[in-house]
């Protein structure tokens, strides 16, 4: 048994903040799956790195670029195709779990960011093309955002809320996702088949403590001003 299994057997998903086409194709996320990873995230800085930092994607670029009218196009074919062909690695660990792990996440344009009614759209567009019951939508949860996720989650959208700083932060995405859960249901839609993820963060929230504890002469509570809030927001999350 890997430690990777023996963390999922103590109720803890391990997934990946990495993908490339390369990883893919080769059966290494298979291999890393095999040994105990049950998602994938991925965000438009991971995919600019894959697509620029490699050669993975000269042959799917040079098919595309007589196709696509903008950069947008190519970015979001090959993503796709990528975030695709990961969901279908692992629909086996979502369908074993009853739909509660296995998912891949995909983000929304950031430029939507203080854009309500264009994050909905995208996400539904996305959710839509992507087409797999294991893919979650990535929607930057800002003052925007939050109200976007509980229309999503009401349209049966899979939504992994990310960018999550503070216990207050995530009590706001905890109303939305509720909100959007009790307007799913009194549409007759079927609450056990939409899933969401809150993306709470832990290393930037050090990163930005610590430099005021510094500047203050503090260094007995350097490192641990992260995993503090993120207890109590795991405590919360129990609530």
């Amino acid at each position: 048994m890997s430690t990777l299994t023996e963390l999922a057997h103590l109720g803890q998903s391990v997934w990946l903040d990495f993908i490339r086409r390369s990883f893919l194709v080769s059966g290494e996320l298979q291999r890393l799956m095999e040994l105990g990873v049950t998602g994938v995230t991925s965000n438009p800085t991971i995919f600019q790195k894959a697509i620029a930092e490699s050669d993975d994607y000269v042959a799917a670029l040079e098919k595309l670029a007589g196709r696509c009218q903008t950069v947008m196009d190519v970015y979001e074919a090959l993503a796709m195709e990528d975030i695709r062909t990961a969901a279908d690695v692992l629909l086996p660990v979502f369908q074993a779990t009853g739909g509660a792990d296995g998912f891949v996440s995909l983000e929304v344009n950031p430029h939507l960011a203080h854009d309500t009614k264009g994050t909905v759209s995208e996400a539904l567009r996305l959710f839509e093309q992507v087409d797999r019951p294991n893919v979650m939508i990535k929607v930057p949860a800002t003052d925007e955002g939050i109200p976007a996720l509980a229309r999503l989650i009401a349209d049966g959208v899979n939504v992994n809320a990310t960018l999550i700083f503070s216990l207050a932060h995530y009590e706001a995405i905890v109303d939305a996702y509720i909100s959007g859960l009790e307007k799913l249901a009194g549409s007759g839609g079927d609450v056990s088949r939409v899933a969401s993820v809150a993306s709470f963060f832990l290393s930037r929230v050090d990163a930005a403590v610590d430099q005021r504890l510094k500047a203050n002469g503090n260094t007995e509570l350097l490192g641990l001003a992260a995993v503090t809030n993120a207890r109590l927001a795991y405590i919360r999350f129990g609530e």
